[in-house]
Parts: C-alpha cells; structure tokens; sequence
C-alpha cells in the first residue's frame, strides 16, 4: 500500500500542503446523505473527528488521481470524482503548515459493502443528511469549522439540481 509521503502527521513546517477531499454522496428513500469517517483516535491531528475523506496530493500527483488513491488506500474502494464544490485553507499545528482543501463531489463506483476503513486512518464511517450534521460535531469541529460550512453548500448545489 502507498502512504503518501505528506501524512498529516509529518512535519512540514512552514510549507504549504495540498489535500483533497471527496463529499460522497448517495440519496437513500429519497434523502440525499454524505459519507463521513471518523479519524482514529491515534491520530495526532484531530483524533476522533468526523470528516469528509481524502488527503494529502503528493507533489507532482494529478489532484483527482490522489483524491482516488487515498480513498483506495483509505477504504480499498474506487469513486467517480465530480465538480469541485469548495476550496478552503487552515494551519495543521500538528504538521506547522498551511493547508489548502479543494473538496470534489463524488460517488462510490464499487458497491457498498465493499467500504473496508483502513484502522489506521479511521474508526467508522457513516451516512449523514444535512439534518443529522450536528451528530458529527464535537470540541474540535463544529458548524463554523470550514469542512462544514463547505458539506452545507454541497447540500445546498444537491438539493438545488434535485
């Protein structure tokens, strides 16, 4: 298995690192859901909290490539990665960077039950409507927390294509 050499544990003290994450979506009766992992609670930089999946672009790497292969190696499925819905920075204190997150709409091309979640990178996974957001906030992250604002917008362009 490929690890990226840009783990959001490594240091990277003052440079700027690009991730990409994936809001995977499905409707299920009629409700459209987001897929979200919970980080493992071994994780460094912000164990225990639910997020969209992705990671770290390895330089040189295509971004919708990398989008790919961290879902591969972070659950062993593949996607179809769609538009961009956001883009937004944060400090990783962890990591002493600047990080920039583009976040892809997307959709499991492997069926289901094949979703393994590598423990490593996170505990479980889950399928969220805008109404059930709250469920997944805790110290760490909450609804002014930039990944959410960007799932609400997602669901927003969703609920406005129908």
């Amino acid at each position: 298995m490929h690890k990226t050499q840009h783990d959001s544990e490594m240091l990277a003290e003052g440079q700027q690192v690009l991730t990409a994450c994936a809001f995977i979506w499905r409707e299920e009766n009629g409700v459209k859901k987001v897929f979200l992992a919970k980080r493992a609670d071994g994780k460094k930089f912000l164990p225990g909290v639910w997020e969209l999946p992705g990671g770290h672009i390895d330089y040189g790497e295509e971004i919708k490539a990398g989008l790919a292969r961290e879902i591969m190696e972070e659950f062993g499925v593949q996607i179809n990665i769609g538009e961009v819905v956001d883009v937004f920075t944060y400090i990783n204190e962890v990591k002493k960077s600047h990080s920039i997150e583009v976040i892809y709409f997307a959709q499991f091309t492997d069926p289901l039950e094949h979703i393994h979640p590598n423990p490593e990178d996170h505990s479980t996974f889950g399928w969220f409507a805008a109404d059930e957001l709250e469920k997944t906030h805790n110290s760490s992250k909450g609804e002014t927390d930039p990944e959410t604002t960007a799932i609400r917008k997602a669901f927003t362009i969703l609920e406005a294509g129908k």
